[in-house]
């Protein structure tokens, strides 16, 4: 296929994106190139741009252009009130459905034995770090119910007894092996009202 290197890579570096295979990545790569300058190139300066731009927040494990993020920098959330998160996904999901005020913890994994996930691997310190600080009074535990959330949620709950929190976590709603970036807001809204003690 003499020619076609550079659509090939293009196919191949789509592909490697969650949500598509090499057939949607065929498709999203020819709609790109029917309209470049409409669609191709606004999108490569996005792309370069949020590359140079975004940086983690080393409070909480957001995804922002700014450190603190402009949820933990925002003086009107609730400081007092933790969610922890497995992934930036799962934050997106919960802000987009307008269903907590406080602020957030993005562990950036949940502990798996089989993947060679273990707790020094979580985003974690910073958490237990803001508790000791004094302010917190109550931590949510957002995690899906996989195995790996049920595990790392029972591993949370056992650390945080030390501290003087309440605990929670997620009630009805969150189905059992589901994810909750993959949830509609009605669905996240009842999970967090309906949060109990961990």
């Amino acid at each position: 296929m003499s020619g076609r290197g550079e659509i090939d890579r293009l196919v191949t570096l789509l592909a490697r994106l969650p949500g598509l295979g090499p057939r949607s990545a065929r498709r999203a790569a020819l709609a790109l190139l029917r309209q470049p300058h409409a669609r191709m190139l606004p999108l490569a300066e996005a792309m370069e741009q949020a590359a140079r731009a975004v940086r983690t927040c080393s409070a909480c494990g957001n995804l922002d252009t700014t450190d603190p993020c402009a949820i933990c920098a925002d003086p009107a959330r609730d400081h007092g009130l933790v969610c922890v998160v497995e992934n930036v996904g799962d934050l997106w999901a919960l802000e987009r459905a307008g269903v907590h005020r406080g602020v957030y913890q993005v562990l950036g994994g949940t502990l798996s034995a089989l993947s060679g996930i273990g707790p020094d691997d979580l985003n974690v310190q910073s958490l237990f770090d803001r508790i000791a600080a004094g302010g917190v009074r109550e931590v949510i535990l957002a995690l899906g119910t996989t195995v790996e959330g049920a595990t790392t949620m029972h591993w949370l709950h056992e650390r945080l007894a030390r501290f003087d929190v309440q605990v929670s976590r997620v009630g009805q709603g969150v189905p059992v092996g589901g994810a909750l970036d993959v949830l509609d807001d009605g669905t996240l809204a009842a999970a967090i009202m309906a949060r109990r003690p961990a």
